[in-house]
């Protein structure tokens, strides 16, 4: 089956894990792009546009490798809820492909952080066929999971070396 006669709404998921800290100060950190590549294994020198920051239209580039393939994408925020949630779209709001969103829930005295990845549009780039967007979705997948328990163990280090 063709990539272009697939259905986006196919492809995504959400991840999740708890962390030792407030949805405000999770979001502080995740917000900060260029912080990413502290937690994700495929995320590097990803940066706010100059004089830019975590509101909705701002724009940021960031380095990702996947395998041996590496490129610099461009994103869009799309939500900016402090304490709340962030979300960006690759390729834009107006014309973008994949969503990335993050969100914040109390838990004890921390709270549960929610990673998801959804895709907007079929586009070649992602793949030719089921299989490679599946394999895509799949990898993101555990990316999304590796950055949540880096993320959680990053909090936790740190944490209890403020205690």
């Amino acid at each position: 089956m063709n990539v272009l006669t697939l259905d986006p709404a196919d492809f995504q998921f959400t991840r999740r894990a708890w962390v030792d800290a407030s949805p405000l100060e999770v979001y502080r950190l995740v917000s900060d792009v260029s912080s990413i590549s502290r937690w994700s294994p495929n995320a590097s020198d990803v940066a706010f546009d100059e004089d830019s920051g975590p509101v909705v239209g701002a724009w940021f580039s960031g380095r990702n490798r996947r395998g041996e393939k590496e490129w610099v994408s461009r994103s869009q925020v799309v939500r900016a809820e402090p304490g709340a949630a962030f979300a960006f779209v690759v390729g834009g709001a107006d014309d973008g492909i994949v969503e990335w969103s993050w969100t914040f829930h109390p838990h004890g005295r921390g709270c549960v952080a929610e990673q998801s990845w959804r895709l907007l549009r079929m586009d070649p780039v992602l793949g030719g066929d089921a299989a490679e967007v599946t394999a895509l979705r799949d990898y993101m997948a555990a990316s999304a999971e590796a950055t949540l328990t880096s993320l959680a163990e990053w909090i936790a280090v740190r944490g209890s070396s403020r205690r």
